[in-house]
């Protein structure tokens, strides 16, 4: 008697497919057939993965352009100078700008040791940095080593603006 290597299977899509499960070892066939039959077939499986996509490319849009209206009323607010670099960058920019600096804000002076007179020094070598690209660089650094990667802004990394606005 010849062992079974194709198992039609009724997936909780209630779609029965024949699966092949020769790759398999005998014993452990129909434990993969049942488990086969807890899980939708694979076109369905496709079909919700690809609308999943869709709705989450939705929200992360919505989410980008909340966190893009945050980061500019931020810059308003505390009076950054734009960003330079690729127009296509510079949304991206601004959002790791302000999520650094925030971040590094919380972490510094409201559960750190610093008083404001120490952010505010800090606060101003932060405004001299306005190349898109060095705040897209940081975006993953630790909040609290923004003072030390101010330091290490090279002139390239440095903006043009009048520091005397």
């Amino acid at each position: 008697m010849a062992v079974r290597t194709k198992w039609t299977v009724e997936h909780s899509c209630s779609h029965q497919v024949i699966h092949n499960l020769s790759d398999r070892a005998a014993d452990l066939r129909v434990g993969f057939a049942r488990w086969l039959a807890g899980r939708d077939c694979t076109d369905c499986w496709k079909a919700s993965r690809d609308a999943d996509t869709a709705a989450k490319e939705q929200w992360l849009a919505a989410r980008r352009a909340e966190e893009q209206a945050a980061a500019k009323e931020w810059a308003e607010r505390f009076d950054m100078p734009p960003l330079e670099g690729p127009e296509r960058a510079l949304d991206w920019g601004e959002r790791s700008r302000f999520q650094l600096v925030t971040a590094a804000y919380t972490a510094l002076v409201t559960e750190g040791t610093w008083d404001e007179a120490d952010w505010a020094v800090l606060e101003e070598k932060i405004r001299t940095v306005t190349r898109t690209g060095w705040w897209i660089d940081q975006r993953e650094a630790d909040a609290t080593d923004l003072p030390e990667l101010l330091h290490a802004a090279t002139s390239a990394d440095i903006g043009t603006e009048n520091p005397y606005r």
